[in-house]
């Protein structure tokens, strides 16, 4: 079995556990598994050099959105640097471009906006930080918002709530694709309990 690319966006003010908890799930599932690994994760921004994610943790992108591998899944993490990348079109087009041959899209917590500035959301349900519902929908009016859950799961695009839910959204997609022994798996390792 082939690996999966898995490419988590990254940019300035990312919200620390929006990106590294979706990064420990697909890694972990990948280490743990015997033989071929599944997932093959990588961290992507928008120029090359380091990225300052929230609270001054910098972190150094694997590659850039101009010479990243074409993602299976993609990962829109959030934090208060959406709010400037929803202005920024290279990005969103970026994400909008990636989308249509990706396997599954994926939005941590305010990553939701990004996903609607795309025109992803259209349509369908999704949900966000709790203190973000109302900006998701003034970007998305023809979505319909969930609260109080923490991921919503369309089929191919996925969005989870605020911050920890990134990990309960990652280990639902182990489950999907690779089914719900090797999320178990995972979540023990992590020990973490399942739940939505």
């Amino acid at each position: 079995m082939a690996s999966r690319n898995v490419a988590i966006l990254m940019f300035d003010d990312v919200e620390v556990l929006d990106f590294a908890a979706p990064f420990e799930v697909f890694s972990v599932t990948s280490e743990l598994s015997k033989g071929d690994q599944p997932f093959a994760v990588s961290t992507v921004a928008q120029h090359p050099g380091a990225v300052n994610a929230r609270n001054g943790l910098s972190i150094n992108p694997d590659c850039t959105i101009f010479d990243c591998p074409p993602p299976d899944i993609l990962i829109v993490p959030g934090g208060q640097g959406t709010r400037k990348l929803i202005n920024n079109s290279a990005v969103v087009n970026w994400i909008k471009d990636c989308a249509p041959t990706a396997e599954l899209v994926l939005s941590v917590c305010t990553g939701s906006l990004l996903l609607a500035k795309a025109g992803l959301l259209e349509g369908l349900a999704a949900t966000t930080h709790n203190q973000a519902l109302e900006l998701l929908r003034e970007l998305a009016p023809n979505t319909t918002i969930i609260e109080n859950q923490r991921f919503v799961d369309n089929g191919k695009i996925i969005t989870s709530g605020g911050i920890a839910a990134g990990i309960d959204m990652s280990l639902h997609v182990v489950g999907k694709l690779l089914g719900t022994g090797q999320a178990e798996q995972t979540a023990e390792h992590m020990e973490y309990k399942i739940g939505n």
